[in-house]
This record gives C-alpha cells, structure tokens and sequence, in this order.
C-alpha cells in the first residue's frame, strides 16, 4: 500500500492560535476560511503539499506577498494555502550578472537589497508585493522601458509541477514552460519556489520628480501627459496618479536613469500643463530613489477595494477623460484612483509571441480602483468599476492579469490575447487534469489522443 504523504514545513490549521493573522491578505475583501496554511521553508515542502492535497482532494491556492487583489486567487474557503513567504534567499552573481531569488521576498527589500549591492533590478510601486505573484503576470514597473518587465528578465526559475515533482525551467529545460511563466498569470502551471533574474549595474545617480495640480484641472494635465509620457526619452519612467474628488490629489511623478538637470528638461511639458501647486526636481541616488518609487507601507489594509485595469494603444478622447473624471466623482472611498504608468521602450520591443505577455504594442497601462469600509458599499463599487471598464471599451485594450477582474468573462483573451490558445496548450501539457485551478485560471486545451504540439484549439 502506498504511503501518503505527510505535510512539512509550518502547518496551520483553524483551530491552531496563528490561524487568524495566517488568512488576512493586504486586501480584506480577499480574505476567505482556508482548511490549513503550509508555510513552506523549502522546495521539498512545497512538493510535499501539492501531493497530499492531491491525495485528499484539497483545492490549492498559492500565495507569496498576501496581495492578490481578487478573491478565489491566493485563498478559497476550505482549501490548502501553500505559502512560500519564508522562503527568502537570493544568490547574487555579480560576474553573470545574475540573482537567483526565492518566492517569498517581497519586491522592496530585494530591490533595496540588489541596490546596496551595485545592481538596478525592475520594481514597482508597492514595496510589499511579493516576487513569486508579481513576476509570472508580466511585472509592470517604473522602469520597464529600460530593463523591460520583471518577466521579461526571467532566466530560469524551479517549480513544482501538479504531480509535486520539482522541474527546472530555462531555454534547455522545459522551454515552453519558461515561455508561459514570462506573463502567463501565477498559480496556473505550477508554484514557482525560485527565479534566477537578470540584473544590471545600478546608475551612480537618478534623477526624480513630483508634480503636484489642483484636482480640478484633471482633464488637461491628463491629456498632456498621456500625449508626452509614451514618446518622452526611454529613460524615463512616470506615473500619473489622480484620486476621487473628494480626496482631491493629481500627481505626476517619475524616475530617471540619467542625471536630474536633462530630466528636468524632458519634463517641461508638464511642468508647463495647468498650475502646478508644487513641482519638485531632485538627484539621488539609486536607493534614495527607490525610497521614493516604493516607500516601506503597512502589509495589511483596512479598507477593501476592487479594480480593473487595461491598456492604451492610443490617446483617450475627450469621452474617455469624461469617463474616468465621472468615475472620480461618483466614488465614495478617499483612497479610490485612476493611476497610469507609461510604456513603450525595451517593453515593446519583445515580440508578441516571444513570451507569454502579449500587450507590447501599447502607449501606457490604466488601472482604477475603488475602495470602501462599509460591507453595504460592496455592490455599488463593483459595480462602478465595471461600469467604467464598459464606457472605456472604445478607447483600450485587453486587461492586466496581476490587477484581475472577475466581471471580465472573456478573460483569456483579455489578459493574453493573441497567445491565450498556446497558454492552454502548455497548460495541457503540464497540469493536464487541471489541478492548479482557480476562478480565472487557464483551463488545459482539449486532447485529441496525438503529440501535445497538436491539441486541439478552443472554440
């Protein structure tokens, strides 16, 4: 008789005293009542995990930073959440030029960390955000126009696959599977336990800015930047933030990988656009930069939110803008935003099909979030954000897989467009009974009894 397998690593179960503060995610309204927690500390315990929730017919969710913005995707009531969060080592080789990293750390320290070593690594803007969810789904970040998507600098990684057995990935190993996890969405072909990244000599100083406008002037400042932000020099990363009118913040800001004096040049459009109530220009170094990108926050919110998100190939017209300012004055949460981050650069100079990643022929990325305290608000915020997913329809494109919405049905298409039907096929190939599954997961292609190259496509 077959001997089953036993959980290792630290277990946490409901009635265990640690259960309460294991279940909370930064998010609150994707909290759930999981049957037990596995804090993995090595590869060998998250393989462990995956093949006794097989053999107990255990739901698997996989979780690394808590930040899942969804409910279903980190935690499911009544299933195994295999938590990779203590799992923290990075292995710099400064003359590869290379990081192999574990899933667990969190975007900040390990940005920070490579940055005090002399290496410049892609980082978005929240420094909380777990590296094994962030990477998989593309990884936006302030300087993907440089260094292209944290995805894009993945070499290799280690991962363990629905049968819990532990697979190298790389060009030489598995190479169709290092193609899919290059933006294929976390959690759908396996639980990723290590990457090995490429990182590059940090610049010596970065150039900074912050600009600040009356909330009321949304519409022309939103115009001039979507117009300058995708052709402005490559080395420059901006986001531009607007909240809801009752908080009342518009805010530009950036990084530069170059010096403070020809940033300030290249920034004059906006400078220029409305009445600015602060503009401030600064040089620092690359980890004062960072501080100011991805300052260090509280890992757990207290107010829930929902978000949708897309891609802009063109400007938004006037109805668009009237759109997203209807949005900002409807919303009743303080924190809800509209925030843009522009692309273009290295990011769009990866084929479409290269990897997993499809949306690479795109000015800059929108997201929009609402937030709320009150349960009884939950059905009014949904239902704003979709509502205005449905007015900018005409003027976007696709969605971001790491910002998901479950109002979106189609939802493969939208996250990975034209590379949806291969992502199945891989899926096929490598969770064939579909055990990485989840409420948007990619479902395996149908088998049609020959080679895998050759599944049937999806209707």
């Amino acid at each position: 008789m077959k001997r089953k397998t036993e959980l290792t690593g630290k277990v946490v179960c409901r009635n265990d005293p640690e259960y309460c503060q294991a279940r909370r995610n930064w998010n609150p309204f994707t909290n759930a009542f999981p049957k037990l927690f596995v804090f993995a500390q090595s590869k060998e315990d998250v393989a462990n995990a995956v093949k006794w929730a097989r053999e107990n017919d255990v739901p698997i969710r996989i979780r690394s930073g808590r930040h899942a913005l969804a409910k279903d995707f980190s935690q499911t009531d009544g299933g195994i959440v295999i938590d990779t969060s203590h799992m923290r080592q990075v292995k710099v080789d400064p003359s590869r030029g290379i990081a192999t990293v574990e899933a667990g750390i969190r975007v900040g320290p390990l940005v920070r960390m490579l940055a005090g070593k002399g290496f410049l690594a892609p980082f978005g803007d929240s420094s909380t955000v777990g590296i094994g969810g962030i990477s998989t789904g593309g990884g936006i970040t302030a300087i993907q126009r440089t260094a292209g998507l944290i995805s894009d600098n993945i070499l290799a990684a280690t991962l363990v696959d629905a049968n819990g057995e532990i697979l190298h990935v790389s060009e030489n190993e598995n190479p169709d599977l290092l193609w899919a996890i290059r933006g294929g969405g976390g959690g759908n072909f396996g639980i990723i336990t290590s990457y090995t990244f490429v990182i590059r000599p940090a610049p010596t100083q970065v150039g900074i800015f912050q600009i600040i406008w009356p909330w009321e002037q949304m519409d022309e400042v939103f115009d001039v930047w979507q117009r300058w932000a995708p052709v402005v020099d490559v080395r420059l990363g901006t986001i531009l933030e607007i909240y809801s009118k009752s908080n009342g913040l518009l805010r530009s800001q950036g990084i530069f990988l170059g010096h403070a004096s020809e940033m300030k040049r290249l920034i004059t459009p906006l400078i220029n656009v409305g009445c600015p109530d602060r503009v401030f220009v600064h040089e620092v170094s690359l980890l004062e930069a960072i501080e100011f990108w991805a300052p260090d926050e509280p890992l757990f919110d207290t107010q829930n939110s929902t978000w949708s998100s897309a891609w802009a190939e063109q400007s938004i017209p006037a109805k668009g803008i009237k759109a997203i300012r209807s949005f900002l004055e409807k919303t009743t949460g303080s924190e809800s935003n509209f925030f843009f981050l522009n692309s273009g650069g290295a990011m769009n100079r990866v084929d479409p099909k290269d990897t997993a990643f499809f949306w690479r022929n795109t000015k800059y990325y929108a997201e929009w979030d609402a937030t709320w305290t009150e349960k009884s608000e939950t059905r009014e915020n949904l239902a704003l954000v979709e509502k205005t997913r449905m007015r900018l329809q005409p003027y976007v494109t696709g969605s971001y897989v790491n910002v998901p919405d479950l109002s979106i049905k189609d939802y493969g298409h939208e996250y990975y467009g034209g590379n949806f039907d291969r992502l199945r096929r891989v899926k096929a190939k490598y969770d064939p009974d579909n055990v990485f599954c989840f409420i948007q997961s990619i479902p395996p292609a149908p088998y049609c009894g020959c080679d895998h190259d050759d599944w049937e496509q999806p209707v």
